[in-house]
């Protein structure tokens, strides 16, 4: 009878999970292999792929946009995780704790910006930063140079900033919501215990919130991790990558090797490296959470 009841529970995990496994595998996973075998041939769209080897990883890895743009990949990684996941935390923090009076009001004005299309971001951001754009001319009347132009687009190193701005604002009020909604569930009685023992906002801070949130750090972090290596509608629509490729970034760099020069086993190749990326950081984002995690078992 139990053998029986066993099997019929088998077969019905099966039955359940098999519509979403089928789903997965045919947009999740087949794109993905077919793309690794793409990336090791030369094909133009057209005709029949011509098997190449490790020819594209080679050029992959010997093309200085190539690396530039990873460079990028790598700042903007680094601002999700110490800039906006930190940020969002703190916000929520405060707005829990209701440090401040409105928090209504602040939750809302601080969350709207990643309410926005990212074209209208796009478009906003293109104008402030724009050679005689508003941040130009707050910079001209702060040092009487009413000629003032902003060139950062122009320089090979500080070309990615205004983006690395734009996304700090434009999604730090993400996390501060998931913060928050996690924030929620802490128990009020344990604070107020913690209170009435004498602990100050530092120590409720340290002692009691963070150790709750860790997973919630781990997860916020895996969903940066994935957002910003794949990001490149915003630099699209901004700057296109230029000028030349100081701004380009991986997911622009393979979209125009694919689109813009017919190369699509060499954007597949590039695809592929984004995929090792992801699964390599998010591997060790997950190993340190496991260690994190025991220091507050």
């Amino acid at each position: 009878m139990a053998t029986a009841r066993r099997r019929t529970e088998r077969v019905s995990y099966v039955l359940l999970s098999a519509p979403a496994l089928l789903i997965y595998a045919v947009v999740i996973v087949a794109p993905v292999l077919y793309s690794l075998v793409l990336s090791f041939t030369s094909w133009a769209g057209v005709g029949v792929p011509k098997f190449v080897g490790f020819t594209n990883y080679a050029a992959m890895f010997t093309d200085p946009v190539f690396w530039h743009s990873l460079r990028n990949n790598g700042l903007i990684v680094a601002v999700s995780l110490i800039g906006q996941i930190p940020l969002g935390f703190f916000l929520a923090h405060i707005l829990y704790r209701r440090i401040v009076r409105f928090g209504g009001f602040f939750e809302a004005v601080i969350f709207f910006p990643s309410l926005l299309s990212p074209v209208v971001v796009a478009l906003l951001f293109a104008v402030v930063f724009a050679p005689t754009g508003l941040i130009a001319q707050v910079i001209g009347g702060f040092i009487h140079a009413p000629v003032f132009q902003l060139t950062v687009f122009n320089t090979k190193d500080a070309a990615i900033v205004p983006y690395l701005i734009v996304i700090l604002w434009m999604y730090s009020g993400i996390y501060m919501i998931i913060f928050l909604a996690n924030l929620q569930k802490i128990n009020p009685e344990t604070i107020e215990a913690a209170i009435v023992d004498g602990a100050n906002e530092w120590e409720i801070l340290l002692r009691i919130v963070l150790p709750t949130q860790v997973p919630v750090f781990l997860t916020a972090a895996i969903y940066a991790i994935a957002g910003s290596l794949k990001s490149f509608e915003l630099l699209w629509i901004i700057t296109n990558g230029g000028p030349s490729y100081y701004s380009s970034v991986l997911g622009l760099y393979m979209l125009q090797s694919t689109f813009s020069y017919y190369r699509y086993g060499f954007g597949s190749a590039v695809a592929v490296v984004l995929i090792l990326l992801s699964v390599v950081l998010i591997l060790l984002l997950s190993k340190a959470a496991q260690q994190v995690t025991r220091r507050y078992e």
